[in-house]
């Protein structure tokens, strides 16, 4: 039988989950909800539309919902909700406050025993499974993250929800002479403002006030306060133009030592350049949602992330198959 899954909220990423399940032979999708009305709403592949409060009605249609809103302010409070009721997974990529998420979605999930898995995509996600293996393995040594260049679609979407600003787009850029420090081997002690500038682009609806919108910005924790921040305010057609595609990528590297003396360098690289952020978290997400699936099946329930979660388990093909073609 086909794992059931629902998509909640449908933006750049409801549609890349729409596509990957797709590729998911063992997947289908039910449906899509969302707080729009639903019959202004077409999706890719025709799927059928609900409005975001019908959601109860699908408790016994659904195995796995793949919430697909903003950190920022949607999935603090959709997550807990909706884990009392469904198997979820969530992308909540606010990194500060994954502590916090946890207790609120773990509480929810052992109410409704579900199983809730949150901050899946490539980071948080797969880039913390690369610093733990990493860490793990050359214990004597640093971690450095660097993103970009490319879109963020959470710290955009963070700007998009400042009042008067109509779109935005948000690059984060690592700083080209500490990535290249740290390749060669060395462990450089680098500020968050050292490593990454961030670098906006803001269409303003008319007779906005740009210096609030700017002042706004550079000054938002957990997003801004920390980076060297340049904002500029561009035209509508401008945006189209240059800014319409949702590229990014990143590189996670740990410099260590082993040896009598740690006289000996390794340096472990792990890196994406994406084409499409959303399409690639997306997929990351409907590969845990297999995942969330068979562990709601196990009855463990509860909140997990990426860290406890079985490889074999993201995987649609036997344990014989992989120990036969993977290991």
């Amino acid at each position: 039988m086909k794992i059931r899954i629902g998509i909640f909220g449908y933006g750049n990423l409801g549609r890349g989950v729409e596509l990957a399940v797709r590729q998911n032979a063992d997947m289908e999708t039910v449906a899509v909800f969302t707080r729009r009305d639903p019959s202004t709403l077409k999706t890719v592949t025709d799927l059928p539309v609900y409005a975001a409060d019908a959601v109860a009605d699908f408790r016994d249609k659904i195995d796995v919902m793949i919430l697909c809103g903003g950190s920022a302010t949607d999935l603090p409070v959709q997550t807990p909700a909706l884990a009392e009721m469904f198997n979820v997974v969530d992308s909540f990529d606010t990194h500060a406050k994954i502590p916090q998420h946890y207790d609120a979605v773990n509480a929810a999930a052992e109410k409704g025993k579900t199983t809730a898995l949150i901050s899946v995509g490539w980071d948080p996600g797969m880039f913390s499974l690369n610093r733990l293996y990493a860490a793990s393995i050359l214990p004597a040594g640093q971690d450095y993250t660097f993103w970009g260049k490319g879109v963020s679609q959470g710290h955009s979407d963070a700007v998009r929800r400042i009042e008067g600003v109509k779109n935005a787009k948000q690059y984060t850029i690592p700083v080209p002479a500490a990535l290249e420090s740290v390749r060669g081997g060395e462990t450089p002690a680098l500020t968050t403002r050292e490593k990454h500038t961030r670098e906006c682009f803001v269409v303003a609806e008319d007779g906005a006030d740009t210096a609030r919108i700017e002042r706004e910005i550079v000054t938002m924790p957990n997003y801004f306060a920390d980076y060297d921040t340049t904002v500029h305010f561009i035209s509508e057609e401008e945006f189209l133009r240059d800014h319409s595609g949702i590229p990014h990528g990143g590189f996670v590297v740990r410099v260590g030592k082993t040896g009598a003396a740690e006289e000996n360098t390794h340096v472990v690289e792990y890196s994406l350049k994406l084409d499409s952020n959303p399409e690639f978290t997306a997929s990351v997400l409907v590969a845990y949602a297999r995942a969330a699936a068979r562990l709601a099946n196990e009855k463990q329930y509860g909140c997990k992330t990426v860290f406890d979660i079985p490889p074999a388990y993201l995987s649609p093909v036997s344990g014989e198959e992989l120990r036969r073609t993977c290991l």
